[in-house]
């Protein structure tokens, strides 16, 4: 397992612990993992981003702290939110976060998470021209989640 998955699972263990909250001190987190404070950095701006369900909030100083908690998109109007931040285009990798943390959160079923991801993929939309091809992948992938609000 790569350093980065197992920085990725301490932090979400720690967050299943507290209810979906974790806050943790970034240099401590990386003496406690053996690797560097930037480690810690790379894991927060990949791997909890909102496109992946996570809001982070920091606070610098000497007694600061990182706080990083699960967005839980349980209400209508908060899946609604996540569709209107789609936006005009959205790349496959942002279209992917999302799709894996509405599966994560159970929102949708793992046949729906496939049949979400083969239709906004690139070999789907392999005829589409290249300066189009996210505007049509955000149009399809709204549609989708329009369907199941």
């Amino acid at each position: 397992m790569k350093q980065s998955d197992l920085i990725a699972q301490a932090i979400l263990e720690m967050m299943n612990k507290a209810n979906g909250t974790a806050e943790i001190q970034r240099n401590e987190l990386a003496q406690r993992m053996g690797c560097v404070p930037s480690q810690i950095n790379y894991v927060l701006t990949s791997r909890f981003t909102p496109e992946h369900g996570y809001i982070i909030e920091s606070r610098r100083g000497g007694g600061g702290y990182i706080r990083i908690t699960r967005v839980n998109v349980d209400s209508r109007s908060e899946f609604m939110h996540i569709i209107n931040s789609i936006g005009q285009t959205i790349d496959l990798a942002s279209a992917k976060a999302m799709i894996s943390n509405l599966y994560e959160q159970k929102i949708i079923n793992l046949q729906a998470a496939q049949l979400m991801a083969a239709a906004i993929s690139d070999s789907a939309l392999r005829y589409i021209h290249s300066g189009v091809k996210d505007i049509v992948r955000a149009s399809i992938f709204k549609q989708m989640l329009l369907k199941l609000v």
